[in-house]
């Protein structure tokens, strides 16, 4: 029998949840009784850097919804490069994919300058941004966009030329504008694609992030992350670590929940 379509039971859904959980308790656990054996200052234990997390960024008052000034100084700024950037990557990616994707002449010709284009690491292209922008806000928002935009637009051309023949064959035969083809037809079987190259953009948007933020940057969590080093703070740079990888499994969760909702809504 098939199960397709079928929802998960909720208990399932509990008991899945508290093995993740279960997992992560016992994970941390073996950490903190690794580094707490050894006794190295370079890899403090997780309760140490928990405390030095909630200390430094989390111990504000409830007006400033418990952030502290360096919060606004190390991690806001952070996530504000990173949203922004990513989805400036996404609305270029996406709309250059989509025309892309359905002109096979001009992926033609482009296709070889794309390939070449996505395979310079944004790194090695970070002395001609600063350059072009000079240090500051627009050389990390460049580095941010150059980093995520190639994996939606690939993506979103590939959603694009996988039309099924027999929608388009339909929409030409009842005669339907191009521009409501393209959206009722080319955007929809797209999606799925888009936001794969969305999830994998997320991820490189939070390296990107902390790369654009190592070189001349007065804030952030890059630059607070090279600040702890040079002052041998390495509870504060593993806290810039784990903080990090939260921010990337948040994200991650939202934007698989909008990918959920969009999905069950759009028609395929």
């Amino acid at each position: 029998m098939s199960t397709v379509g079928t929802k998960v039971p909720a208990r399932g859904r509990l008991s899945g949840a508290a093995l993740q959980l279960a997992v992560l308790v016992v994970c941390v656990l073996l950490w903190q009784l690794a580094t707490a054996g050894s006794g190295s200052p370079f890899f403090p234990t997780p309760l140490r850097i928990l405390t030095r997390m909630w200390e430094l960024w989390f111990s504000g008052g409830i007006g400033t919804l418990f952030l502290t000034e360096a919060a606004f100084d190390d991690v806001l700024p952070s996530v504000g490069r990173l949203l922004l950037g990513w989805l400036t990557a996404g609305v270029v990616g996406v709309s250059l994919g989509l025309v892309l994707g359905r002109s096979r002449n001009v992926l033609a010709y482009v296709g070889p300058l794309l390939s070449f284009a996505r395979s310079i690491p944004p790194p090695a292209l970070l002395p001609v941004f600063m350059v072009l922008f000079s240090i500051g806000f627009k050389l990390q928002l460049a580095t941010i966009v150059f980093g995520c935009v190639w994996p939606i637009l690939l993506n979103s051309a590939d959603g694009a030329r996988s039309v099924d023949v027999t929608k388009t064959e339909t929409a030409r035969a009842f005669g339907i504008s191009r521009r409501l083809w393209f959206g009722s037809v080319v955007l929809p079987s797209a999606v799925p694609k888009i936001f794969a190259g969305l999830r994998i953009s997320l991820s490189l948007a939070l390296i990107m992030m902390v790369i654009s933020e190592l070189v001349g940057a007065s804030d952030g969590l890059g630059h607070a992350m090279v600040l702890a080093r040079d002052q041998l703070d390495y509870e504060q740079l593993w806290g810039g670590i784990v903080l990090i990888g939260v921010l990337g499994y948040v994200l991650n969760a939202i934007l698989s929940a909008v990918e959920n909702r969009v999905l069950k809504a759009v028609p395929q």
